[in-house]
């Protein structure tokens, strides 16, 4: 008797086991499955399909012999992009930021609009948090933008692409923020395409 019952646990446990890794497989390969490579770009251009990731990674061939006609990986600009730069108290110039992964942020959006084959003209536009008066924020919000418009111009931005700067200060308030709050400090830049 005891040989059946261990032979029924050891079947009911090898049962189970297969269900298991089956579903874990269904799982694996659906997390593998954003990771695919598939064809995007022109279909009039067959040879010339440029290969992405559902990330939006491109695939370029680094071998001589591979493929040169496929279309440049470029990422697309988008129409408003805020980088939260954090200035030292009461400071404005790019040598006091403090957050480094937000200025590697604007940097990546910088290479975007240069490698962008549309001709945007940009906007660069400064808020602040709800601390001191009005007329203070305007000018401390429109010097952080022309800090920014400046640095822009800096990397390689042709400034006949990019507006003066702008300030709405403290009128601005995002409302799902503390009107004191660090993410009320921000520089917003929309694009346009002309």
């Amino acid at each position: 008797m005891l040989k059946i019952v261990s032979a029924r646990v050891a079947a009911l446990a090898s049962s189970a086991a297969l269900a298991l890794s089956i579903g874990m497989s269904a799982a694996v390969a659906a997390d593998l499955e954003e990771s695919y490579w598939y064809a995007a770009g022109d279909p009039t251009v067959p040879d010339g399909q440029l290969w992405a990731t559902s990330y939006g990674e491109c695939w370029e061939s680094a071998y001589p012999d591979g493929p040169t006609n496929l279309p440049p990986c470029v990422a697309a600009v988008p129409e408003e992009f805020t980088v939260r730069l954090n200035f030292e108290f009461d400071r404005y110039e790019m040598s006091n930021v403090v957050n480094t992964d937000e200025l590697a942020r604007l940097d990546q959006y910088i290479a975007d609009v240069k490698a962008s084959p549309a001709d945007e003209f940009l906007t660069v536009v400064g808020h602040t948090d709800i601390k001191g008066s009005e007329e203070y924020n305007y000018q401390l919000g429109l010097n952080r933008a022309n800090s920014v418009r400046d640095y822009m111009i800096q990397q390689g931005l042709s400034s006949d692409r990019i507006a003066p700067a702008e300030s709405r200060g403290k009128l601005e308030m995002l409302p799902d923020f503390a009107p004191d709050s660090v993410f009320q400090r921000r520089v917003v830049i929309r694009s346009q395409v002309n």
